[in-house]
């Protein structure tokens, strides 16, 4: 009668949220990615590599030549040549297809190479032409760059992040005076690099967490100077109600969701999704993200294009996403939603990072120990 249940809540040991990330993705992810899982997973729990974003707001001329200096190359102009040099030789294929006509010949030119001439289409090198430059290390050189340095007018030189961020931005292709907006935008790398391009006609940046807008506020500041921090607008509105602020009124939209940040969460203890307490919260996700990429699509213009993007290998962060999102625009909006072809972006950057082969839509940068850049998954719409 005097007996008592023991405390477990008190007693017994918590387990860490790393290794009940780990857990999960053991579970899910060696089921997907199969025999590449122990490689990504090794991946995952290393150090990963960064890319130096250059600032080209900043008086640092002298910086490609030191970063070079260290073996370091610029990845997206390396890429633009690749796409130029292939072209040229696509329009070889097409001389020698002038003479092969009616021979049936010609039609196979360049399909035995690296891409094929459906891929070579005028559009490629324009999704890479941008004044956007990143120095990354090559495959296996695992060297650290130094911290950034102020100009005389104390803007920084550059701003590390995962290199494979930069790929949704390449992936919206800006022109000329878009509207852009960037609906999840602090802590602020992808929209510090939409303003690289130098073509944003005007940028709103958005971001429910008033402490993470901050963190943008600061990353502006640091990095960019007054006249065109004027032509950027930074709100803190819930994305998942932006439509019923400014619908259809943006040319390109950015939808880089919360995530369960695969790396964080299988490295750091700290702000982890996957904390027991955070359960409901993780298990939420798809749907905010759905919200979210919803919200995007009615904010772009009729022929305006969205790019949703997250840092998790999760498909139902991913690919489930998008597809349910087709359903409802059609379904309940009546807006039809083309997916744009993304996969020459696996030829052209695949000296810098490890793409997944088997994405239904869009596509998806792998960790890896010689190439320790995302996960990041990336995959474009256009409204029709």
């Amino acid at each position: 009668r005097h007996r008592h249940k023991e405390k477990w809540a008190a007693t017994a040991p918590r387990i860490p949220s790393t290794r009940l990330a780990l857990h999960h993705f053991d579970t899910s992810y060696s089921l997907q990615l199969g025999a590449l899982w122990p490689s990504v997973r090794a991946g995952l729990l290393c150090e990963h590599k960064y890319g130096a974003l250059l600032n080209n707001f900043a008086a640092a001329d002298h910086v490609p030549q030191e970063l070079e200096l260290l073996n370091a190359t610029d990845f997206v102009s390396e890429a633009l040549q690749r796409a130029q040099q292939w072209q040229h030789g696509v329009a070889a294929g097409e001389a020698a297809r002038g003479c092969q006509e009616g021979s049936g010949e010609g039609r196979t030119v360049m399909q035995g190479g690296m891409m094929t001439q459906a891929e070579m289409s005028p559009p490629l090198c324009a999704s890479i032409i941008s004044k956007i430059k990143c120095y990354t290390f090559p495959r296996g050189d695992i060297t650290r760059f130094r911290p950034a340095r102020p100009d005389a007018l104390g803007l920084l030189d550059y701003y590390l992040m995962d290199a494979a961020s930069l790929l949704p931005v390449l992936a919206l292709n800006v022109q000329l005076d878009d509207f852009v907006l960037d609906l999840c935008a602090a802590p602020g790398g992808k929209t510090l690099a939409l303003l690289q391009t130098g073509f944003c006609g005007h940028l709103a940046a958005n971001d429910i967490s008033i402490s993470r807008t901050k963190r943008l506020y600061q990353i502006l500041h640091s990095y960019v100077p007054r006249e065109v921090r004027e032509t950027v607008s930074v709100t803190s509105y819930d994305g998942r109600d932006w439509e019923q602020v400014k619908g259809g009124t943006f040319h390109k939209v950015l939808v880089d969701v919360p995530c369960t940040t695969d790396r964080h969460s299988a490295m750091e203890e700290d702000n982890n999704i996957f904390h027991k307490r955070r359960t409901k919260e993780r298990q939420m996700l798809p749907m905010l993200q759905l919200q979210l990429l919803m919200a995007g699509i009615l904010a772009a213009k009729p022929g305006g294009e969205v790019v949703y993007s997250t840092c998790s290998l999760s498909p139902l962060q991913n690919e489930c996403v998008v597809e349910r999102a087709l359903e409802i625009a059609e379904a309940q909006f009546n807006i039809n939603i083309h997916v744009e072809d993304l996969s020459h972006f696996r030829t052209l950057f695949q000296d810098t990072f490890l793409f997944f082969s088997d994405c239904r839509l869009g596509e998806l940068v792998l960790p890896h120990l010689t190439a320790n850049f995302g996960p990041m998954y990336f995959c474009k719409l256009r409204r029709m």
